[in-house]
């Protein structure tokens, strides 16, 4: 989630939205990203820049099957976008949200999930809730090779019979 202005193009002024995180408890880590430690876990605070300026403060959310870090981020983050005067926007839905859509937010973000969890392999954005995919050959597979093995079988037979045949 993207924390923007409320006019599309105008300058972004992310100080306001940085004191009031540091209100709301926000720490740094060595590495340089800031951590908003939420009841339900900890949501990752990142800059997102655009030819060298800051056009929005992102909100980074783990990947998990569960939704409570998901809507309880979405819901202070709409609370700090309002005293902020910026707007929150979901770039998976791509438009600004309010806390009527947490549902269709949090539904997107279960399907993110799921994806990263089974498509791409990232177990820990599904703990474990996927297994892997079944390893030997899949059965599409095996008859594209009985196929190719009838087909040689079938040339040499000809081959030997045509050999016989001439001579």
């Amino acid at each position: 989630m993207l924390l923007q202005t409320m006019v599309p193009g105008t300058p972004y002024d992310g100080s306001r939205v940085d004191a009031l995180l540091v209100e709301r408890g926000v720490t740094a880590r060595p590495d340089g990203t800031r951590v908003w430690r939420l009841k339900a876990g900890d949501v990752e605070l990142g800059e997102l820049r655009e030819n060298g300026l800051r056009v929005a403060t992102e909100l980074r959310v783990p990947l998990s099957e569960k939704t409570e870090l998901i809507r309880e981020a979405m819901g202070e983050a709409l609370m700090l976008a309002a005293l902020a005067e910026v707007r929150l926007v979901d770039p998976q839905l791509g438009r600004s949200v309010t806390i009527q859509e947490d549902g269709a937010v949090a539904d997107q973000f279960l399907r993110t999930a799921r994806y990263a969890g089974e498509m791409l392999g990232l177990p820990e954005a599904v703990a474990a809730r996927y297994e892997a995919p079944p390893e030997g050959m899949q059965a599409g597979t095996k008859v594209l090779l009985v196929l190719i093995a009838a087909l040689f079988l079938l040339y040499f037979l000809v081959s030997f019979l045509l050999d016989g045949l001439r001579g």
